[in-house]
């Protein structure tokens, strides 16, 4: 006898998880392939997936809204939690918008283009503050929002090439090249060059291999720096395409030519044509910006952003650590008496210190953790506590040493900016219930988009002793 289908669209008595027992014998469990499945989507979750639940499994699926019907696949179980593709929207959610990019879905690089920006913009809210309590952090109950232009907003890109010498993004759930012929969050300019950069490797007989592109332009697009990385140390040709290139965009300054490092390394520099770094104008000021080096990415905000970290902060003593090439630490030496920035990387650290030249900043070439740790070692006993400390670190977050001494050293102020709310939840906790100071308050919370159209958000926190 044929089993009646259930309203989920699965067969009465099946399940959507097939349970395999391990070696250990714990069981996990695993997808059926074929298993097509009504679900109710609930909420975004960080990563860019939507929530469904399949019998009391969380299921997670892309493409999908808040609210909506979906018939999906699931396509990988884990013992925790299945994803699911979508099959077909039976219900729509009128945040549901028509993509710009024509290869959003198959492109891993935006996840949200199908969405209204104010949708966006509400779910990334609710992302940073569940974010936050699953950390122990409770969040103001006002979290403020700067947002800018949703479009042609990114000022860099880094593409692959396939075998054909198309270039592209990686797939949203593989590792092979999309070929893009345009790039809706991407300042023009740089979808322009890297489509010459295309063609010209594809019509030229040389024997330059390009694996990957990497592209910065100033807020203006008048300027473009450009690394082409390739297997192997060869030179041969490098020239000629870095003409050719010029040849077709005049906005260029300079192109590097990079060797695949090994496992773990990053790659080497093996050639250099025309300029090293360009100026980009940003509140007010002029930073050479080197090949290589940190700067924000979102040209529409970049001053925005500045002004939110450094507005109203004044006193005798700043400490910017993670500095970059000193965005805030130029801005601060206009309101503090003395400024040090703290920077390790060598792409950034000589145009850091060009960048404070001039200025009562000064640039100091380490790694947070080893300047803190020096500073509060024995040797300083004469430590002056600076008025306040900004921390951009990258998105694995301060650590656990670095926010002891942070709490050690006990700056009346602290401004904290994230691009990852999993470790700065993890890092605001510390400091919040500090075992080595009094701690600190959370005075402000700035949800900071500078990733449109992507999960991706920044987060500007504001502390007080």
């Amino acid at each position: 006898m044929k089993k009646r289908r259930g309203v989920n669209g699965s067969s009465q008595g099946s399940h959507p998880f097939r349970k395999e027992r391990g070696k250990d014998g714990a069981t996990s469990a695993q997808p059926l392939p074929a298993a097509s499945q009504l679900v109710h989507i609930e909420k975004p979750i960080y990563g860019g997936a939507f929530l469904a639940h399949i019998e009391g499994k969380a299921l997670f699926v892309p493409l999908a809204l808040p609210g909506e019907q979906a018939r999906v696949r699931i396509v990988d179980g884990k013992r925790g939690y299945a994803t699911a593709e979508v099959e077909e929207i039976v219900t729509a959610s009128e945040q549901r918008t028509t993509p710009a990019c024509p290869h959003f879905g198959a492109c891993g690089g935006c996840q949200y283009q199908h969405a209204t920006y104010a949708a966006q913009l509400a779910w990334k809210k609710e992302i940073l503050r569940e974010t936050l309590e699953r950390g122990g952090v409770y969040a103001p109950e006002d979290i403020a929002v700067l947002a800018g232009e949703s479009w042609a907003y990114r000022n860099r890109i880094r593409l692959a090439f396939d075998a054909n010498e198309d270039a592209g993004y990686r797939g949203r759930r593989s590792h092979s090249v999309i070929p893009i012929a345009q790039c809706p969050i991407a300042a023009p300019l740089l979808v322009r060059a890297v489509l010459a950069a295309s063609r010209i490797l594809r019509e030229s007989p040389a024997s330059l291999r390009v694996s990957e592109i990497s592209l910065f332009c100033d807020a203006a697009e008048t300027a473009l720096l450009v690394s082409v990385t390739v297997a192997g140390s060869g030179k041969r040709d490098f020239e000629d395409f870095a003409r050719a290139l010029a040849g077709h965009i005049p906005e260029l300054r300079g192109v590097e030519l990079l060797a695949e490092g090994a496992k773990n390394q990053a790659p080497l520099r093996i050639a250099q044509w025309g300029a090293n770094s360009l100026l980009y104008r940003a509140a007010g000021v002029d930073y050479r910006v080197d090949q290589g080096a940190f700067f924000q990415v979102n040209r529409w905000l970049v001053d925005a952003l500045v002004d939110r970290v450094t507005a109203h902060a004044r006193g005798a003593l700043a400490w910017d650590l993670f500095a970059g090439v000193g965005l805030f630490a130029r801005q601060l030496a206009c309101s503090f008496t003395r400024v040090i920035a703290v920077e390790s990387a060598s792409a950034s650290t000589a145009a850091l210190a060009h960048n404070l030249r001039g200025t009562n900043a000064s640039a100091v070439k380490a790694a947070t953790l080893e300047f803190l740790r020096r500073e509060r070692s024995g040797e300083r006993p004469d430590l002056i506590v600076p008025d306040l400390i900004v921390v951009d670190p990258p998105r694995t977050g301060l650590g656990a040493e670095t926010t002891a001494l942070l709490a050690e050293i006990a700056a009346p102020e602290i401004v904290y900016v994230s691009c990852d709310p999993a470790t700065l939840a993890r890092d605001l906790r510390a400091l919040v219930d500090s075992r080595n100071g009094p701690g600190y308050v959370i005075d402000q919370i700035t949800l900071a988009d500078l990733f449109p159209q992507t999960f991706h958000l920044e987060t500007v926190v504001r502390l007080r002793r």
